[in-house]
């Protein structure tokens, strides 16, 4: 059996085993490209010197200066006295609310899965209640706050239970 040398093994290569990378074209459209954008700004710059226009600028006169014109000082009311003097006219749309609303949180069944939930969220300060309700599908316990007067109210209450990670808190019409 023979060894074979495979780490001092010298590549074949079509010219005579030298180790020298194949030659790559000489980049002919660049260069062209290079050429032309270089004589298109020369010719640029010398028409624009052989066809400019000179202007001559007469420095010998010199700018009129005014008299400055004697001004009145304007007479100022204190600003607080300018603000009594002045009527703001605000309209005021009553609006109609669509409350009270409800939150429920979550619906469980079992009771001690309900009071679980309950329990977390009294340690966000707000007081929940657990409805027991019969369906077609058995017993659930709807762990629920309200009611609120305003939207905003349940959805500063939800905002108040997502930073304690409890999400998923529906918000609606009180039955």
């Amino acid at each position: 059996m023979a060894q074979h040398d495979y780490i001092n093994r010298k590549p074949k290569n079509s010219k005579g085993g030298k180790n020298t990378p194949p030659k790559k074209p000489f980049p002919t459209f660049l260069a062209l490209a290079a050429l032309l954008l270089i004589g298109g700004f020369s010719y640029g710059l010398w028409y624009i010197k052989h066809n400019a226009t000179t202007v001559k600028v007469d420095t010998t006169t010199q700018p009129v200066k005014k008299e400055p014109e004697k001004l009145q000082k304007p007479v100022i009311k204190p600003f607080l006295e300018e603000i009594k003097e002045h009527e703001v006219k605000v309209e005021v749309k009553e609006i109609k609310s669509k409350g009270p609303y409800q939150m429920q949180c979550g619906s469980f069944r079992t009771h001690p899965q309900a009071e679980a939930m309950k329990a977390k969220m009294a340690f966000a300060g707000l007081i929940a209640e657990i409805r027991r309700t019969e369906g077609s599908n058995g017993v659930w316990y709807r762990v629920r706050l309200g009611p609120y007067d305003t939207l905003r109210q349940a959805e500063s209450d939800k905002n108040r239970l997502k930073r304690i990670k409890i999400v998923g808190c529906g918000i609606w019409g009180w039955t």
